[in-house]
């Protein structure tokens, strides 16, 4: 029998540069999901598949470029055990259709432990109400407690907070912030990506 074109189109995880292994995906939240969409970790490719874009669903995500956009990805897989980035991907288009990321502050409290910090949950407008941010708040929140965090917390508007209730998170303390970036980011102006020293 002839493969399905979504079949065809939807890439596995075996054929991707991924962020970091699937394995550390829970498989209670894969089973889960619907059989027309897959959670994997954030691809080298995945700039091809929306992933901007779904993005601007949350906050402004102004397109740097795929060079930058795939500088950044090296950089955040470089950075070794830190930055954990799904996506849930639509099978029948192989584009992306929701995603977030858990990164862990390493600490020399609480026994030399970390802190799991939750950010840019987004889903695409189109995808919204199926559930789909609480299977990547799940994901992220697992692989956090498994790398052992021992909390796991993120910042929210006060509308979504009863949302963040019905994953287990709870109201507590305050964010204070001071924004300072200003410029939108391509490669000549992301020094951290830079592979030569800077001058002082």
């Amino acid at each position: 029998m002839a493969a399905s074109a979504s079949s065809m189109l939807f890439t596995p995880d075996e054929a991707l540069d991924l962020l970091f292994s699937p394995n550390l995906i829970s498989l209670e939240v894969r089973n889960a999901l619907h059989p027309d969409v897959h959670i994997r970790p954030l691809a080298s490719s995945d700039y091809r598949r929306g992933h901007l874009q779904v993005l601007s669903v949350l906050t402004s995500a102004p397109d740097p470029g795929e060079d930058a956009w795939r500088a950044h990805f090296n950089f955040l897989r470089d950075s070794g055990r830190t930055y954990y980035t799904v996506v849930i991907v639509d099978k029948a288009s192989d584009q992306i259709v929701g995603l977030g990321t858990v990164f862990l502050e390493r600490k020399f409290q609480r026994g030399i432990s970390c802190v799991g910090h939750i950010e840019d949950i987004a889903v695409d407008e189109r995808q919204q109400g199926k559930k789909l941010g609480l299977r990547i708040i799940q994901a992220l929140t697992y692989i956090s407690e498994n790398s052992g965090a021992y909390k796991t917390i993120l910042n929210c508007s006060d509308k979504n907070i009863p949302f963040y209730e019905k994953c287990g998170y709870e109201k507590k303390e305050n964010e204070m912030m001071i924004v300072t970036w200003t410029l939108y980011p391509t490669l000549d102006n992301l020094d951290y990506l830079r592979t030569e020293p800077l001058l002082a």
